[in-house]
């Protein structure tokens, strides 16, 4: 397994909490970098990593950067995505998670997050992750693999969940996030969906929930 290269942006005192921060599908580890200052967060490492380069089914085999490839455009149907591509991927990202805590951040104190591919995959990692996450958040992204759920590991059956998503998403239709978001909603945990009036991207006041979200989860 190649590790990922990774931009960081270093926090303004001693890091004590990490964000491993997944871009979508084309885009690069710069995509969220300009964010982190609107976050309110000095304490935290924020670690955005470039997926591996492709080629992608849906973009005509195009190479591009992409955590797996897409094989069609139905979000209902099976076999969307490329099983092995999903898992290698995985790992490379659980390796990252496990260089924070080489670096003396534990798991707890590690969110996870993506935005619409890198949200799909953060979900599916997280879920699966053997040692409890501080949180997973999921922007503009989709439940992959539903038909796989019993892989969740117990550690993180409670780990918090911030969904949020596009009114208008062309990309990834609202439904499709909606429906990841009840998957986990279960009685008891801390799931959260906040919807925008935008489309395929973030907004502004959604900058302030993630900031504000983040800082509950990672004081």
């Amino acid at each position: 397994m190649t590790p990922l290269t990774c931009v960081e942006v270093q926090s303004k005192v001693p890091a004590t909490a990490s964000v491993v921060w997944l871009h979508g599908l084309g885009a690069s580890g710069h995509d969220f970098e300009p964010v982190v200052p609107m976050l309110g967060m000095p304490h935290a490492r924020f670690v955005f990593p470039h997926a591996p380069q492709r080629p992608v089914t849906i973009n005509g085999g195009y190479v591009m950067p992409s955590w797996y490839d897409i094989r069609h455009l139905d979000f209902q149907s099976a076999g969307r995505e490329d099983e092995a591509d999903i898992k290698a991927s995985s790992e490379a990202v659980a390796a990252l998670i496990a260089k924070e805590e080489s670096r003396g951040i534990p798991a707890s104190r590690i969110v996870l997050a993506g935005f619409s591919q890198g949200g799909a995959l953060a979900l599916h990692l997280g879920h699966r992750h053997p040692a409890t996450l501080a949180g997973l958040m999921v922007l503009s992204a989709y439940l992959l693999r539903p038909e796989a759920l019993a892989e969740g590991h117990p550690a993180n059956a409670k780990t918090p969940i911030l969904f949020a998503h596009g009114r208008q998403d062309d990309v990834v239709p609202h439904f499709a996030g909606k429906a990841a978001y009840q998957v986990f909603a279960t009685p008891g945990r801390d799931v959260v969906f906040k919807d925008y009036p935008m489309a395929h991207a973030v907004c502004v006041e959604q900058i302030a929930d993630i900031g504000a979200w983040l800082r509950a989860r990672l004081p």
